[in-house]
């Protein structure tokens, strides 16, 4: 399943829809501005909110927090060790872990658990300037939950290298 994400340059407070493989809008992200820290909300196309994402506030390194229905549901930080690559560790609350690597900033990354691949995140193939695809790999993994760290991780990478 592939969905294409048209970013705004303007950055955090922007809204932006993100469609699926037939053009049909299909999540929301919708940012909120005045905030002392990067939220967000991931909504369906009926303006439900699907996923909170947000940084903790206090954290010795920059962190994302994913939850769902109030409920914490992932933790996103950059790992201590990766000289020569962007290397993300998703944290699920229920014990398993999420590796994202790749070219976070060039939007060439890869989303993994165990070794297997989940999302590839990549605007190789696209021609339009500012826009990514998002390619879910399994079909049982959970769009929302993917495209959710897909925005975390490009958060944390922006705000890393001084983009906010």
């Amino acid at each position: 399943m592939r969905f294409l994400v048209r970013e705004r340059l303007l950055g955090i407070g922007d809204d932006y829809w993100i469609e699926d493989d037939r053009g049909q809008k299909a999540f929301l992200v919708d940012g909120k501005a005045m905030r002392l820290r990067d939220t967000f909300e991931l909504k369906d196309p009926q303006g439900r909110v699907l996923i909170d994402i947000r940084q903790k506030m206090l954290a010795l390194r920059d962190t994302m927090v994913i939850e769902r229905d109030g409920q914490p549901l992932a933790r996103i930080r950059r790992k201590r060790l990766s000289l020569l690559r962007n290397h993300y560790r998703v944290a699920l609350t229920d014990g398993t872990e999420l590796d994202v690597s790749g070219k976070i900033l060039d939007r060439e990354f890869a989303i993994e658990y165990d070794g297997e691949l989940l999302a590839v995140i990549s605007r190789r193939y696209l021609r339009v300037r500012e826009t990514y695809g998002v390619d879910v790999v399994r079909e049982d993994a959970d769009p929302a939950l993917l495209i959710a760290v897909t925005v975390c991780v490009i958060q944390l990478a922006d705000r890393e290298r001084g983009g906010d």
